[in-house]
Order: C-alpha cells, then sequence, then structure tokens
C-alpha cells in the first residue's frame, strides 16, 4: 500500500472517530465542568455526584446517537472492504 493511501486511511479514520465520539465526548466535558463548579460553589465534594450525570448524559447521547454511528461506521467499512479489493487484496 503507498504512503498516500495509507495516510488517506488514517486521516479517515481519525474524522470517522471524531465524528462518532465527538459529541458525547463534548456533552460529558459540559455537563463535568458545570457539577465541578456546582461542587466548588457549594463545597460538596462528593464523588457520585460528579460521576452519575456524566454517565447518564453519555448513555443517553450514545443510546441517541446510535443510528448515525452505526451508518457511518458501516459506510466507513464499506469503504475500506472496497479499497482492499481495489488494491488486490481479494484473489
Amino acid at each position: 500500500m503507498s504512503e498516500q493511501a495509507m495516510g488517506q486511511a488514517l486521516r479517515e479514520a481519525l474524522w470517522i472517530s471524531t465524528q462518532v465520539m465527538g459529541p458525547p465526548l463534548l456533552a460529558i466535558l459540559a455537563i463535568g465542568l458545570v457539577v465541578s463548579l456546582v461542587q466548588a460553589l457549594t463545597q460538596i465534594q462528593e464523588a457520585t455526584l460528579a460521576f452519575l450525570p456524566k454517565l447518564v448524559i453519555g448513555g443517553a447521547l450514545m443510546l441517541l446517537l446510535g443510528p448515525f454511528t452505526t451508518t457511518v461506521m458501516s459506510a466507513w467499512t464499506a469503504s475500506l472492504f472496497d479499497r482492499m479489493v481495489a488494491i488486490g487484496g481479494a484473489p
């Protein structure tokens, strides 16, 4: 495989991972920031108070974005297999 094709595959992999996991990670980051601000203002230092909202929001977003994630990953996988066949991976 040429260096250009490898670079393109790596670039696509990074873009797909950003598309798929970017929104849940940003939401979890925002929730963590809000919870830590509330903890700092109220001086309540409970570990579950920081963990549970992130867990709930992350799980809910992954459930809501499941069809989008499946579509993006399936299309990317199909394009990778097509590229392998074009390069000569099939007999």
